[in-house]
């Protein structure tokens, strides 16, 4: 069950979201074009990440869509009017893969310090750095793998945190993965 955080803070679960993998040219001003066609219309934006493509000159931008903001349909037919959008492609999040970092700095020494520790360990987590009464843990994984580490995190007095917002791919059907495995 997908949940997110409201501008409150409060999260609520059954996020009525799509993740759109829109391939663009890797030109100058290309992201605030396709941001600005969002703020425009009024359409939230959940997540929004953008890298290079697999291919030279071209950049691939995830956005994880609010539905209820508008259909999706709409979405999709406003950003084809863009000149640099090369392809969009609808990845239903329960036939997606989505991936999601987050680095957080908390308040932790002493015993709470092994407390973070063990907490980042069970969640397959790393300490990347420690100073006398913080240290900083990095964790990647699904996005609501993040969220309940996040709410752990939180009772040790979180300091800063950031997370990439979510990248994702469509799964693999099974014939696809045992043909590349061979």
């Amino acid at each position: 069950m997908a949940r997110t955080r409201d501008v409150s803070g409060a999260r609520s679960a059954n996020m009525n979201h799509h993740i759109l993998s829109v391939l663009v040219q890797n030109r100058p001003g290309v992201l605030a074009r396709v941001a600005g066609l969002f703020a425009r219309r009024g359409y939230n934006i959940f997540s929004l990440a953008v890298a290079p493509a697999e291919e030279e000159g071209r950049s691939r931008i995830t956005i994880v869509v609010d539905l209820d903001s508008a259909p999706l349909e709409q979405i999709t037919k406003q950003l084809f009017k863009l000149i640099d959008v090369i392809k969009i492609s609808e990845l239903d999040p329960s036939r997606s893969v989505e991936r999601e970092l987050l680095i957080a700095t908390v308040k932790a020494s002493g015993p709470k310090l092994a407390d973070v520790s063990t907490l980042a360990e069970i969640f397959e987590g790393k300490i990347i750095a420690v100073a006398e009464d913080l240290v900083t843990v990095s964790l990647e994984g699904h996005p609501d793998k993040l969220d309940d580490f996040e709410d752990l995190l939180g009772r040790h007095g979180i300091v800063e945190l950031q997370r990439t917002g979510r990248v994702a791919l469509p799964k693999l059907d099974r014939s696809s993965r045992h043909r590349s495995a061979h």
